[in-house]
């Protein structure tokens, strides 16, 4: 997805954010936000959002000299998410499509997103998810994928969903790769993150080479582009991994609740919608 003029608050918005919660100093958020400004102009509208991300929270790093400042915010989404697990697992077991309620939970640890400005409510938001239609539902076509493939990559997105994601994960019954950030951007999942998330029992935990908040094949290490260009399945999550690969011909399902005008736009559906969407390949 290319960057749009109202992407561009969003990264002063970021960048403020992530230097307030880095513990920056207002004369240092002011010159993050200065350094941020001034390399707007440079930025490709061509290019997807993440690609700025990227730039954005590399200078968040040297400025505030801090390497992950949402650590302790992504300990304690882990940390309620690792609590609701088990109630969350009886809710599976129990549901009629055991599959498509643990899609659900997937989808509804997407509102843990510290990238966009939101407040969110958890159990509030899983409840709404479990019942909520979807505004694109392509189940048959990842039913059908999903019993075939024998090679699956999972591209991980926040680190408290990545609990969420374990879940799903665990109901495919199937060998996973589960893919998290090179190092630490946002609240985005590192393999630290999901080895805390209990990943690590169940997956192979493969890092993208890439900084950015989200999936972005020209800034991904190439040998990881390589493996992905061969899987039969891919599944995607979040809104950072759709910018990232939402042109890109290989085989994606994407699985994300929609918080951004934006993205509602390109997607052709409406704000808070959810979303399991097949990539068209032709």
């Amino acid at each position: 997805m290319r960057t749009y003029l109202d992407c561009i608050p969003c990264f002063m918005t970021q960048a403020l954010r992530a230097g307030k919660t880095a513990g920056l100093k207002e004369k240092q958020i002011k010159e993050l936000l200065d350094e941020v400004g001034s390399m707007i102009h440079t930025i490709p509208m061509e290019s997807s959002p993440p690609e700025a991300g990227a730039v954005i929270y590399q200078k968040v790093r040297e400025i505030s000299k801090v390497d992950d400042p949402f650590l302790n915010v992504k300990k304690k989404n882990i940390g309620e998410a690792l609590n609701l697990y088990p109630d969350l697992k009886k809710q599976v077991r129990q549901s009629k499509d055991p599959l498509l309620t643990a899609i659900r939970l997937a989808i509804a640890g997407n509102v843990i997103d510290l990238g966009v400005n939101r407040v969110f409510n958890l159990k509030k938001d899983i409840e709404q998810i479990l019942t909520q239609d979807f505004a694109i539902f392509d189940y048959n076509a990842f039913c059908k994928h999903l019993e075939q493939a024998k090679t699956i990559y999972y591209l991980g997105d926040n680190a408290g969903e990545s609990v969420f994601d374990r879940i799903l994960i665990e109901e495919m019954h199937k060998p996973v790769n589960f893919v998290v950030r090179d190092i630490p951007v946002i609240n985005d999942v590192t393999r630290e993150d999901a080895i805390m998330a209990g990943l690590g029992k169940i997956t192979k935990i493969i890092s993208s080479g890439s900084a950015a908040p989200g999936i972005v094949p020209p800034l991904c290490n190439p040998a990881f582009m390589e493996q992905l260009r061969k899987a039969d399945m891919i599944i995607s999550k979040g809104q950072g991994n759709y910018e990232g690969l939402s042109k890109e011909p290989l085989p994606l399902f994407f699985l994300l609740k929609v918080k951004c005008h934006v993205i509602a736009r390109d997607l052709g559906v409406s704000e808070n919608s959810i979303i399991l969407k097949q990539q068209k390949l032709s």
